[in-house]
């Protein structure tokens, strides 16, 4: 038995070994499927949050959607999805390159009944308790916002259900490095959104009536609760999309929780599971001082996170799950150089796409917020509040997407605990900065806070990974951070002169004329940041590019 341990992880170590050729090939890959499959979802996610906008603008029915939809959501980042990155991937790749695959699917059988088993128990509870659950999410908002809100958490609640067992699914195919299915759900789930509001939204309740299923809608008029049944039909599909990845695999149930690779998974969790919890709670003050300030200011909040979160799935998500199994691998087998190039290599090119993207949305947040977003309920006054908001929690993006690759580094280390304490550090800076300046900011004092809790856990990220790895190698940071920098600067100056001119030349009236707007500033100032990466020779973009065209012609 000893001997078949060595053996097989003799040859794990000649097929992970790869020159640093080969790792930017792989990266490149995944990050390519990633982010292809995070610009269909975020799109999709943009046309979801158009959708309810020019339904229900900044209303009551749209706060009761947002407090409903954040316990589930909330629930699925603390029981299940933190798992995903922090204990269940780097555990699973540990066994499948020590052990092989039929260890991995005994462990898989094990985790889909248990998950399946204290989900369903918990969703009941929900039910049951959904008034209860809403008064502690929504704080000082008002009875009727509170009873509608109540009532969508009943029809959205059994997602998570399915939303979990996507993620132990999902995790094993990162492991295997089998990115594909993973990267299509989001697709799948935000056209779920839209198309169950379209469907069920009020417009249509008269169509659904005739063709006899306006029983559905047991409150016509809160036609909000459609986007609940989006996120119900969504979370079913895709989990069904991960199940032909899993061709071959035959599902027993098994609630062995004493299993080893379990418990070192649940071992592992405890730091991050205190950390959400913790987190879990200040989203819960944040939502409670939003409220504070004024109808609306939750939807403003996540209109805003909306923007953010597109450029920050497209770089951060995409290359930090590109380069989680191959470090979890690295670090199983002790290749301390592969794995700082291949942490590098994901830091230069977080750098190398994070920067233009945050200047530019900077730059640009009006023309995109009026194009995305004002139409119907969703008024001129919304589209200043919501950019002043967005620009602020820019501040902390390019520090959130370099933080996310170095607590991924953590985790593929099996090292939960560090990032858990620095995060305790930073919700409570969080805390403090929003609580000091809310008398003076009011909702933007959470948009600071935000970007102040990004900077310093980054920071102290950075310090603690390079003194324990011994610096970083030869990876060249801080030139591409220069490089990079400068030429998103030219980038900015461009746009800045570009988009007023372009306001006086093409004019802001009508959906045409604002994406004429948006295509053309975007285009021009992008080909401006290109024509200077080339001048400067910021290899990231070369050889990313060099992959890019070798896929195209294979």
């Amino acid at each position: 038995m000893a001997e078949t341990s060595i053996d097989r992880l003799s040859e794990a170590a000649d097929a992970v070994t790869q020159t640093e050729t080969e790792t930017r090939a792989g990266v490149a890959k995944a990050t390519g499927i990633l982010a292809l499959g995070n610009v269909g979802s975020r799109v999709l996610g943009l046309a979801r949050e158009i959708v309810l906008t020019n339904l229900f603008g900044a209303s009551r029915a749209m706060d009761a959607f947002n407090y409903a939809i954040i316990v589930p959501k909330t629930l699925y980042d603390l029981l299940i999805a933190g798992h995903v990155n922090s204990a269940i991937i780097p555990v699973l790749s540990e066994v499948v390159t020590r052990d092989g695959q039929k260890a991995l699917w005994q462990l898989v059988s094990i985790l889909v009944s248990l998950v399946a088993l204290i989900i369903a128990a918990l969703v009941l509870l929900l039910e049951v308790f959904a008034p209860q659950v809403i008064i502690v999410v929504s704080g000082g908002s008002d009875p009727a916002t509170q009873a509608l809100a109540a009532d969508v958490l009943r029809s959205v609640s059994p997602a998570l259900i399915f939303l979990s067992l996507f993620a132990v699914l999902s995790g094993t195919l990162y492991a295997l490095r089998e990115f594909t299915l993973p990267a299509l759900a989001g697709i799948l789930f935000n056209a779920s959104i839209v198309f169950g509001t379209l469907i069920f939204a009020p417009p249509l309740q008269a169509v659904l009536r005739s063709s006899g299923i306006g029983w559905l809608m047991t409150r016509p008029a809160e036609g909000i609760r459609a986007a609940a049944y989006g996120w119900l039909i969504g979370a079913l599909v895709q989990f069904l999309l991960q199940l032909p990845g899993m061709r071959g695999v035959q599902f027993r149930i098994n609630f062995n929780w004493r299993h080893p690779a379990v418990k070192q998974i649940a071992l592992l969790y405890a730091p991050v599971m205190f950390s959400l919890v913790l987190d879990t709670f200040v989203r819960t003050f944040s939502y409670n001082l939003a409220s504070q300030t004024g109808v609306g200011s939750v939807s403003y909040m996540n209109w805003a996170t909306t923007l953010i979160q597109f450029p920050q799935g497209l770089v951060a998500t995409a290359i930090s799950i590109a380069i989680l199994p191959t470090l979890a691998r690295q670090s199983v087998l002790t290749e301390d150089l592969g794995f700082k190039n291949t942490l590098g290599l994901g830091l230069r090119l977080a750098i190398t796409l994070i920067l233009p993207a945050t200047l530019g949305l900077f730059v640009l947040g009006t023309p995109i917020v009026r194009l995305l977003f004002e139409h119907g309920a969703f008024t001129a006054a919304d589209t200043q509040i919501t950019v002043h908001a967005l620009r602020l929690y820019l501040i902390g993006l390019p520090f959130a997407a370099i933080d996310l690759l170095l607590v991924y580094a953590f985790y593929a280390q099996q090292d939960t605990l560090t990032p858990a304490v620095i995060g305790f550090g930073s919700l409570v800076w969080y805390m403090l900065v929003a609580v000091l300046l809310l008398p003076t900011f009011g909702l933007f004092s959470l948009m600071i806070a935000d970007s102040a809790k990004h900077i310093m856990h980054a920071l102290v990220s950075a310090f603690i990974l390079w003194r324990r790895l011994k610096g970083f190698g030869d990876q060249r940071l801080f030139r591409t951070l220069l490089k990079t920098g400068a030429a998103a600067l030219l980038m900015s100056a461009v746009a800045l002169v570009i988009e007023p001119f372009g306001e006086r030349m093409i004019g802001t009236s009508g959906a045409i004329r604002e994406a004429v707007l948006v295509i053309a500033a975007g285009g021009v100032s992008g080909a401006v940041f290109l024509g200077a990466a080339f001048v400067l020779r910021i290899e990231e973009l070369s050889w990313l590019w060099a992959s890019v065209r070798r896929r195209l012609r294979s």
